[in-house]
């Protein structure tokens, strides 16, 4: 729980540094761009002087990054149907082929001014009454400054980033040292608590089985009888709160080997088989042969069984109970599946909570709330996952759990 609520805190800050960068850097390219287009823009204007004699700069240049660029162009001159070029510095124009393609793409866009993105140009047009005079910049040089100012953003971002994940891991250990602390302390009370309850339960179960067998009168009988209901559902709560405080004190189980899950799911149906019969709920199995995995046979046991008795107890009645264990791909699927009402999707996500019970879509039946959330803990332990799903034809719990490599 610490951990994922470190990295959550990591994942914000980093998160919030990422927008915070990109939108200082996207603002700071937008500015630069929008920039270099306006000198660009004004080049154009001082070639199509130069062209008619208002005495501009010969080689006009812009400045970018603090140096003087001279930027490669060419003027046209369009009379009628006739164009040819009037002067520049632009290379390679001797094709006519791809000025013509150049004029055609430029004239298409029916604008005063813009680009030609296939020949990496832009252009300005100015109509002249007689005839109509073009203006065209290589943009090359911009979109290689652009594409350097680029590659500089995201190196510094980069770098940016790697510095304020250390921080904010470390920050995230500081910010939730209280909150450690007192998960720490929580788990060493329940641990505590549920092994110091045993040993009176224990005595109190002794005594009440002896009281039992001392032949009391009816009503005496019957209030030993009552004790002794009572102290076995504590002992069960007890046990299964021990279950949960080992498995968040990072106890795992000592026996992971591996195993022939198809047996252990078999084991598993023989048991239930006259349970669910004596309840009216049929169980069925479809069990694919000799699925070997590694973990431990009496908590996967554990886990197979609180899915069978969760749907013996919440099944609809007749209605037939099916376990269903297959292979998919790397792994094996492991799909208990009973009829009844659908479980509201509000419930579904909060199934795996500890003592949480949704009771207003699957009544009033005896538990505390915490069966799921071992079968849950005994999953993540196995390298494995558990989930809900529910419809107006059933609810399926279905587990997945790595096959064993083969050697």
């Amino acid at each position: 729980m610490i951990r994922k609520l470190r990295w959550k805190f990591v994942a914000v800050c980093m998160g919030l540094v990422a927008l915070v960068l990109s939108a200082v850097f996207g603002a700071a390219y937008h500015a630069v761009r929008q920039n270099i287009e306006d000198l660009s823009r004004q080049m154009l204007y001082q070639v199509l002087r130069e062209d008619s004699g208002r005495g501009a700069v010969p080689n006009p240049t812009i400045e970018i990054g603090g140096d003087r660029v001279l930027l490669p162009y060419f003027t046209v001159n369009i009379w009628g149907d006739t164009a040819y070029i009037t002067g520049g510095t632009y290379a390679d124009l001797e094709n006519t082929d791809t000025l013509r393609d150049i004029l055609s793409q430029c004239l298409e866009q029916e604008a005063a001014e813009g680009t030609v993105n296939e020949y990496h140009l832009r252009y300005l047009s100015m109509d002249n009454g007689l005839y109509r005079k073009l203006a065209f910049v290589d943009m090359s040089m911009e979109q290689a400054v652009l594409r350097r100012l680029v590659r500089s953003y995201l190196l510094i971002a980069l770098g940016a980033m790697l510095v304020l994940l250390g921080i904010a891991a470390a920050a995230s250990r500081w910010v939730t040292r209280p909150v450690e602390k007192a998960w720490k302390q929580q788990r060493q009370f329940l641990s505590d608590a549920s092994h110091e309850l045993k040993t009176p339960l224990t005595v109190i179960l002794s005594n009440a089985e002896l009281l039992e067998g001392a032949g009391l009168a009816e009503k005496p009988a019957r209030w030993s009888g009552n004790i002794h209901t009572e102290a076995e559902q504590m002992r069960t709560l007890v046990e299964q709160m021990l279950t949960l405080a080992r498995a968040d004190n990072g106890v795992r189980p000592a026996a992971m080997e591996p195993l022939n899950l198809s047996d252990v799911a078999t084991d598993c149906v023989l048991a239930f088989e006259p349970v669910a019969f004596e309840a009216g709920k049929p169980l069925e199995e479809r069990i694919t042969a000799d699925i070997t995995v590694v973990g431990d046979a009496d908590r996967l046991r554990r886990l197979i069984s609180i899915l069978l008795d969760n749907a013996v107890k919440y099944g609809a009645e007749g209605g037939h109970i099916t376990l269903t264990l297959e292979k998919m791909d790397r792994q094996a699927r492991l799909t208990v599946t009973n009829p009844g009402d659908p479980i509201p999707p509000e419930h579904l996500a909060h199934l795996f909570e500890r003592f949480y019970r949704a009771d207003a879509s699957r009544g009033e039946k005896s538990g505390f709330g915490l069966g799921l959330a071992i079968a849950d803990t005994i999953a993540r332990e196995h390298k494995g996952a558990l989930k809900a799903e529910s419809d107006a034809a059933s609810t399926r719990f279905t587990f997945t759990i790595p096959l064993r490599k083969q050697a």
